[in-house]
């Protein structure tokens, strides 16, 4: 995720990838980004890294937040630092923990600027659905952040409560709206398209369901109700779907995510 965040960061205006500076463990990794920009700045070194920046994005698995948190700990300085964190289901109390570990002085313990992200695969493209929850930040700092995902797609500002519903619905979901695209590219080719026909005819016919809804802000029964008749061929194919669960599929593997 850390790659395609960066990826989607220098598409924007807002940001340059000699702005940008890249950790990884592994050398492959590093060169992988190498070939997206060679204005990346690229380093092993995650204290260094940390010292150099303003922005900290932590976009590493949730196993590996501790250990993280531990390494630049040194490094941090909260008057400056900003920490973002992609860690799913680590929370504010729990980062606020890692980062502050130790710190306390006379009985007061740091009060760092957290944020918590969730975008999805999509920003790699500039098109993702990003969610951002905010601790001990200023409306400054948070317009900051909500501005730099902006960038990259659509940034949604939510309490830390509902991190997990916005994991499943845009996260999670972006696996699932792609099922559903295979499910129809391989209806298409029952019907006599020839697969790479099927996928571009249904690629767009989601592009433009998408674009009624964003363009009109409609509802999307309206939308459906404009294109069925009654009697007509498509409320027969909805009927079918209903009859095969259809929408409770999609709400339980959405509640299942959670």
């Amino acid at each position: 995720m850390g790659g395609s965040i960066a990826r989607g960061l220098v598409k924007g205006s807002g940001c340059k990838a000699a702005d940008i500076i890249c950790t990884a463990c592994s050398t492959e990794t590093l060169e992988k980004m190498r070939a997206v920009s060679p204005d990346f700045t690229l380093t092993h070194d995650n204290k260094a890294a940390a010292r150099a920046a303003d922005i900290i994005i932590l976009a590493v698995k949730p196993w590996r937040i501790e250990e993280v948190t531990e390494e630049i700990r040194s490094s941090l300085d909260f008057n400056r630092h900003v920490i973002v964190s992609v860690a799913a289901g680590i929370t504010f109390d729990q980062l606020h923990a890692f980062l502050t570990k130790n710190m306390e002085c006379d009985g007061i313990t740091p009060s760092p600027a957290v944020f918590r992200i969730m975008p999805n695969t999509a920003i790699a493209v500039s098109s993702s659905m990003t969610f951002v929850s905010a601790r001990n930040a200023s409306p400054e700092q948070t317009k900051l952040i909500v501005d730099m995902f902006n960038e990259s797609g659509n940034a949604m500002l939510i309490e830390e409560r509902l991190m997990g519903a916005g994991t499943a619905l845009a996260s999670c979901g972006i696996a699932f709206a792609l099922r559903y695209i295979r499910a129809a590219v391989e209806g298409g080719v029952e019907l006599g398209f020839y697969p790479k026909e099927a996928q571009e005819i249904v690629a767009h016919t989601v592009k433009g369901a998408v674009e009624l809804l964003l363009a009109n802000k409609s509802n999307p029964e309206a939308e459906i109700d404009k294109v069925t008749t009654p009697g007509g061929i498509t409320i027969k194919g909805l009927n079918e779907m209903e009859l095969s669960g259809f929408t409770s599929s999609v709400i339980r593997g959405l509640k299942a995510c959670k």
